[in-house]
């Protein structure tokens, strides 16, 4: 029997999304072993210094390891939350498969009488870590107290108990892959917190030349998903643009037109540069390309530049 090495990070999180993923490769691949191992990354070391990270440059943070471990044959398959994974890859590996995607939506938990985004009162004191929920939460409702909130989804849950928060916003995908969906009080439509590029979405990344273990990742793989990821993904490769810029990216496939939004806003919140551009799902990599040359003539380098300083 053939055994392949799932490899992933140790959060409650990744060993969910990863057990998932490996419950479907067995429904694939009967006669296949599926080991999970997982990985510390710098990212899981060091939280307190990951903007210090991001803002030199470095965006694999959450990854490095783990694509270091499949490099050396240590593991066979890297789980990846998709949109922490940078958009250039390293030479010898590649995403061989993107399952379905679930929810891409922002969504809101909040203490008591506290559970809807609109209803908050004024001044009402909101946590997330993330820069592009804070500049678009700050865009939307001035009037917010915008904290910061770092941990996994245990310890930001549990700070809504502290009292030093009314709300927090997290990402959908995370509450229902954790089967924390109960707790969710308010899904955020995307005109309001445009998602980021690739939220609520895998990638099974592989070692370039490894063909078998590539169709094995590759009978889950979800075409109309890999549409509107590549397109979002391709928003954010032209935009020059890392994980601290607030950057939000959003795809939708109707009738086999593909439709994407892309959002760049200053860090404040004062101002957003909003695009829409369509065509035909095949083309989605040029939609992408398109919508971030639009936004840069329209200047939203400046907002990012800003982001970074």
């Amino acid at each position: 029997m053939r055994t392949v090495t799932v490899g992933t990070r140790g959060s409650t999180l990744a060993l969910a999304q990863t057990r998932w993923v490996i419950a479907r490769l067995k429904e694939e691949w009967p006669e296949t072993e599926f080991r999970l191992q997982t990985i510390s990354t710098q990212g899981d070391r060091n939280r307190e210094s990951l903007g210090q990270l991001a803002q030199k440059g470095d965006k694999g943070f959450w990854v490095k390891e783990i694509e270091e471990a499949l490099l050396q044959s240590r593991i066979d398959i890297a789980v990846h939350s998709l949109k922490d994974l940078p958009t250039a890859q390293p030479e010898g590996l590649e995403v061989a498969s993107i399952p379905k995607r679930v929810d891409a939506r922002d969504v809101l938990v909040g203490r008591e009488g506290m559970k809807k985004l609109a209803e908050l009162p004024q001044g009402a004191r909101v946590g997330t870590s993330s820069i592009r929920r804070k500049a678009f939460l700050k865009s939307y409702r001035p009037d917010l107290q915008v904290i910061d909130l770092r941990g996994n989804i245990d310890t930001r849950l549990a700070a809504l108990g502290t009292g030093e928060y009314d709300a927090i916003i997290l990402a959908a995908a995370g509450l229902i892959r954790t089967e924390l969906r109960h707790r969710i009080d308010e899904f955020i439509e995307p005109d309001i917190l445009l998602p980021a590029p690739g939220q609520g979405a895998l990638a099974l990344e592989t070692r370039s030349e490894d063909d078998l273990t590539i169709e094995v990742a590759y009978a889950i793989h979800d075409h109309l998903t890999d549409d509107r990821i590549t397109a979002e993904r391709e928003f954010l490769a032209g935009l020059g643009a890392g994980c601290m810029a607030p950057v939000g990216a959003h795809a939708t496939v109707k009738g086999g037109t593909l439709t994407l939004e892309g959002w760049v806003a200053a860090v404040d919140g004062t101002h957003v540069i909003r695009a829409t551009s369509s065509g035909d799902a095949g083309e989605c990599a040029d939609i992408g390309a398109e919508l971030a040359n639009d936004l840069l003539k329209q200047g939203a380098d400046r907002f990012i530049e800003m982001a970074r300083a």
